[in-house]
Parts: structure tokens; sequence; C-alpha cells
């Protein structure tokens, strides 16, 4: 297989051209014969076009590539390696929504032939590659697991927004059904990945090994934003304390903050699921997870009590609030915390104008309804910058002053203005 990989007599076949998806495509493609394969035909149309639909990558990463973009079957058939990158969410009960990778096997299942192989990146909770995907191809394929066909997992580990830290320069942990499997999915793997691969003993390791790095970013996230409840009650400022703190050698440096995006605030989910399935309770993740998914709220309650302080009349004022997607300098808006801020406001009646130089103001109006302004106002109560996009990095007090009222309250939810207000209200987690 590796030899027909590296000669181009076999192809390597993406399923799922997200963030994740696109960029192993691309880093591939610079070696090796690859086809990326998605179900929505604009983004595949946009890709064709060298433009990537998530705003991760310019077009000269798609320049020296040897790639066929496609929405077919027929071509995903000419593939004998393939890779599912497709992204696993969770529904509205917090409960593992397993559609699209069931759908993604199913595609598979369809162009799967004798001695092919698959891989799985997609993060699950451990065992779903095999009690869930691996019946789907058996079934769609009309072929037998080990003997016609292999199965890895590979869990991904790209940060959205990250440059540094890209497909090629990151260890990549790889496992497979049997040792023939993981020897060859390594060595595949190794075309791309500088760092060279980290082999487990199984594939229920490799996915568990996934699912608690986000999870144990997770937990001490919440311990931070926990603690910041507490030190505000105190009187006292989080980021000072963690600056002081962080000054021993052992201390962990997570600070508070939102936690949404699809990764830190989806995958401890598809733990404590398992969890569930198997007779234990969770308590320390669901915890966290609790505290995590409710700081939203706490933001905006922490905000219109200050305006209330300010003798205002909380259900005719105005809010700014700046940055919508879930991270800094990314356009991504699933599962943004933002949305927790925006709700909770209006619940007060608040009036609340949103700005961000990434997103786009059409999905905000689809995903949580409702949209961007063009350009801030002035006088608003209270500026919330929730986001710490780089542009908003370098913005100082004089800034703020042109868009708040008398007695207005800057909110800086992760501690980059710190120091920088002096006359103004100022508060932060």
């Amino acid at each position: 297989m590796i030899k027909k990989i590296l000669n181009k007599e076999a192809k390597i076949a993406l399923i799922g051209l997200g963030y994740v998806g696109l960029p192993i495509a691309l880093a591939f493609a610079k070696k090796v014969k690859v086809i990326g394969f998605d179900i929505n035909e604009e983004r595949v149309k946009m890709m064709q076009n060298k433009l990537d639909p998530s705003q991760e990558l310019d077009s000269k990463e798609f320049e020296g590539c040897d790639i066929e973009f496609t929405t077919s079957i027929d071509v995903l058939r000419q593939a004998n390696f393939f890779i599912v990158a497709v992204p696993t969410p969770i529904d509205e009960h917090n409960l593992p929504d397993l559609k699209p990778l069931l759908g993604a096997s199913l595609s598979v299942g369809k162009a799967l032939k004798k001695g092919d192989y698959v891989v799985y990146e997609s993060t699950v909770y451990p065992g779903c590659t095999e009690e869930d995907c691996i019946p789907v191809l058996e079934t769609e394929s009309g072929l037998k697991f080990k003997t016609d066909f292999k199965v890895g997992y590979s869990p991904e580990r790209i940060n959205p927004g990250d440059k540094e830290h890209t497909i090629t320069k990151i260890l990549k942990v790889v496992s497979g059904c049997d040792e023939e499997s993981l020897d060859v999915i390594a060595e595949t793997y190794k075309i791309i990945v500088e760092p060279g691969v980290h082999k487990a003993p199984s594939i229920k390791v490799a996915e568990a090994a996934k699912i608690i790095e986000n999870t144990q970013r997770d937990v001490n996230i919440s311990l931070m934003n926990e603690l910041s409840i507490i030190f505000s009650r105190i009187g006292i400022n989080t980021f000072d304390v963690l600056e002081a703190a962080g000054t021993k050698w052992n201390f962990l440096k997570f600070s508070p903050g939102l936690v949404g995006g699809h990764c830190i605030g989806v995958d401890p989910y598809y733990l404590t699921y398992k969890a569930e399935a198997l007779g234990y309770h969770s308590r320390v993740i669901n915890s966290g997870r609790y505290v995590n998914d409710s700081m939203g709220f706490y933001v905006a309650k922490q905000t219109v009590k200050n305006i209330i302080a300010a003798k205002k009349n909380i259900s005719q004022s105005r809010v700014l609030v700046m940055g919508a997607t879930f991270k800094e300098n990314v356009s991504d808006i699933r599962n943004s915390k933002v949305a927790d801020v925006i709700n909770e406001f209006e619940s007060f009646g608040v009036k609340v104008d949103l700005i961000d130089p990434y997103a786009s103001s059409d999905e905000l109006k689809h995903e949580y309804g409702f949209g961007l302004v063009e350009k801030p106002g002035t006088g608003y109560d209270a500026v919330v910058v929730c986001v710490n996009h780089k542009e908003y990095l370098d913005l100082n007090e004089e800034y703020y002053k042109t868009l708040l009222s008398d007695g207005g309250i800057v909110v800086d939810v992760k501690g980059i203005l710190r120091g920088k207000i002096k006359n103004l209200t100022y508060w932060s987690l």
C-alpha cells in the first residue's frame, strides 16, 4: 500500500474538508495523489477555485497539489486509503450526534474495495470506531472487516487559527486494527508528519487519548472560571492572582474565559456519555462542563449589575459586544458562548450591537438569530470585549471613551485591557 501511494498508483481520499480535513488533504497532495470528498457542493466549488471555506488557508496552499475535489462517490471509488475527518457535534441535550460520522462511513462503504484502508480522525468516545462505524462499512460494502479491509484511528490535533502547530509539525498518534494495519497507517502519515508518529496499542486507546486532551483543558479552565467568580466577590483581579501564582515553576497556566467551539466545549460530553452507558456518572467532568457552560450568562449578569450600579435604567440600556467567534482570529462561530452573553442581555431588555472582523453576519443570523452591525455607534452603557481578536489588542482607553456614555463600563472577559483602563469603570473575569 505504501509503495503504491508513493508511486501514485493508489490514491488517498479525505472525507470531510473542513478546518481539519482540508489541511490534511493539501499536505498529502503535495506528495501523493489525493481525492478531496465533501457532500457540500458549494464548498467543493470554492476549493476547486483554491478558496478555503473555513478561511484558514491562503490560496497559495493549494498550489502544487495533486488533488481532485469532488462530491461524487464514483470518483471516491478510485481511492484505496480513506481518511474520515468530519465533525462530531453534540445535540441540544448535549448527547453525541454521530449523523455526520455515520453518513461519512456510509459514503466510504459505497466506495470500499478489498485491500482498502479506512482511518478515522473525528473525535469520538472510546469504542465508537469499532462499535458504530465499522458495522456501517461492512453493511454498505458487503466486505468483511480485517479480512477484506483494515481500519485505524488517528486523532486530529489541528488548532484553528494556529499557524505554528500545523498538521505537518505535530506528532501524530496512530492506531490500527492489527499489527499490519498499524505499520501501514504509521508509514502513510510519516509521508507528511515531520516529527513522526506515536503508535497506540489499540484503536480505543487512541480514541481515549484524543478525548482526554480536550477534557483536561476543559476541567482546568473550569477551575479558573470558578476561581474568577470567587475572586470577584473578594474584590481582586483574577489575572493579577494568576500572574503571581504563575511565578512558581510547576503552576499550570490556564486562564478563565468563555469555552465554546467544536472541541473543548463538546468533546467532554462524548466521554461522559460513554461513562453513563457503562454505569458511571462522571462528577468532575460534568461539574467542569456546568461551570464553563454557565460563564456566558455570568458575564452578562455581572455587566447588568454594573450598569444598574451606575444608576441607569437597564431596560433602556445599550451594550456593544466585541467578538462573536468561538476564539480569537478565526471565522468559526460554531458553539460560540458569545451567543449566551447576548441572549442573557436581551432577557433583561438590553439592546445589543455586535461587531466582529472575522464572523459572517448571515451565518450568525442563521445559527443564532442575530447579526452584526456594520460599525459601532456611541453612547453605550457597556462595551464587552468577548474575543481577543488581534484587531482589538492595541485599542486604548481613549477608544472606549468614544463608545461609552457617561458612567459607561468596560467589560474585559479575558483581561487584555488590564492596566490600560484608568478612568473608566472596569470589570473582568
